[in-house]
């Protein structure tokens, strides 16, 4: 038995990750900026924000489901090909955060006027970074590659350029949003 998304199902988790990503939009054009008090008669929010984490997982989960529809996996593929993909998607967010935290450290050394020697070990340890984590994400994906045959490989590859597409329209959207709401101020 072979396990299908439906494409009502693949719609709406789409869909729920530009909901999400448009509400966390919403709601930071929404705060009060430092110094500014809430507008008169708003009440504080009782709602729950939607963390960039949370779209990523959101996102990750549904580039899962449409690897089951257009892979065609097995039961038996599907069941290895979970877990890999998903050990592949923490390396790349592992990866990335690292990398952020050394770029935060290496801006605040950059504007502190730090010494050679914390630049040089900085951008050291960022390099030293970038090796490992391609390293591991070619693994990553050597992984995914061993439960797949070479015309899914194929279009794993092609799905994985596909979601990076939509997850960047989807930031570029978000992005005009905010900015057409705040010329509107």
């Amino acid at each position: 038995m072979k396990i299908r998304c439906a494409p009502l199902l693949v719609a709406f988790a789409l869909s729920a990750v530009c909901v999400a990503a448009c509400s966390a939009t919403a709601f930071a054009q929404a705060r009060p900026g430092r110094g500014q008090a809430p507008a008169q008669g708003a009440a504080p929010s009782d709602e729950a924000t939607v963390t960039p984490a949370e779209i990523q997982r959101l996102f990750d989960a549904y580039v899962v489901m449409q690897a089951q529809q257009d892979l065609h996996l097995s039961d038996d593929q599907f069941a290895k090909f979970l877990g890999r993909v998903k050990a592949l998607q923490d390396i790349r967010r592992r990866g990335q955060m690292q990398r952020g935290r050394m770029l935060q450290e290496l801006r605040r050394l950059s504007q502190q006027d730090g010494s050679d020697d914390q630049l040089r070990a900085t951008l050291k340890s960022i390099t030293d970074l970038d090796q490992r984590t391609a390293v591991d994400v070619a693994a990553a994906i050597d992984a995914v590659d061993q439960v797949l045959d070479v015309h899914q490989q194929a279009r794993f590859r092609l799905l994985e350029e596909q979601m990076e597409r939509r997850k960047m329209d989807l930031l570029m959207r978000a992005r005009q949003a905010n900015r057409q709401q705040k010329n509107q101020f």
